[in-house]
């Protein structure tokens, strides 16, 4: 009798726990679909000319096109080939910051993305997302632990997404061809050139 009643007890335990290790799985988010309200965020920003001041705030471009790039790590093979093409044809993709605000966004400390923004010359913001508070609301978590996914958004002058890349496929020209049409629908390139 007192065998049938452990393992009762047993089977009780067993079965209350699955519900709990079922929930401890929790699977990420999807990364926002076109069209969706941008979240608007607050983050410590860097330059490569050191850590700003103030935050980088979304809200502070509204009425812009909004780029933003979220990145796993600084310094790390794909990571360096994306930010240098970025900063190669910031010009061309990025009409050169004129109506188009690039916001390169990873769990690095504001600190390391300072130092490599000035080490490789970037012209654009980075910002620090080290609790990945800002990459969960986009859903761009990697599921590795500190560790953000490389998702890019393109958000309208509105406010909403209106170009999507999930993942961002950061060794793919065609990703940057991509990129480029995105921005050109929001901001033709002929509109910037009309206002010289």
């Amino acid at each position: 009798m007192r065998a049938r009643t452990m393992m009762l007890v047993a089977a009780l335990v067993l079965g209350a726990a699955a519900p709990v290790a079922a929930q401890g799985s929790v699977s990420r988010p999807e990364p926002l679909e076109v069209g969706a309200v941008a979240p608007d965020f607050e983050l410590p920003g860097a330059t490569r000319y050191g850590v700003l001041r103030d935050p980088v705030r979304l809200g502070d471009f509204k009425g812009k096109t909004v780029v933003v790039a979220f990145f796993p790590k600084a310094r790390t093979r794909g990571c360096t080939i994306q930010m240098h093409t970025y900063r190669d044809r910031y010009a061309e993709l990025f009409r050169g910051g004129r109506e188009i605000v690039l916001i390169a966004i990873s769990a690095d400390p504001v600190e390391e993305l300072a130092a490599w923004a000035r080490d490789d010359e970037f012209p654009f913001l980075m910002a620090s997302d080290v609790g990945l508070e800002v990459a969960g609301k986009y859903g761009a978590q990697s599921g590795r632990p500190g560790i953000a996914a490389r998702n890019l958004f393109v958000i309208g002058p509105d406010g909403r997404i209106a170009y999507r890349a999930a993942p961002f496929r950061e060794i793919d020209p065609q990703a940057y061809e991509e990129l480029a049409a995105a921005i050109d629908r929001l901001v033709p390139k002929a509109a910037i050139e009309a206002g010289d």
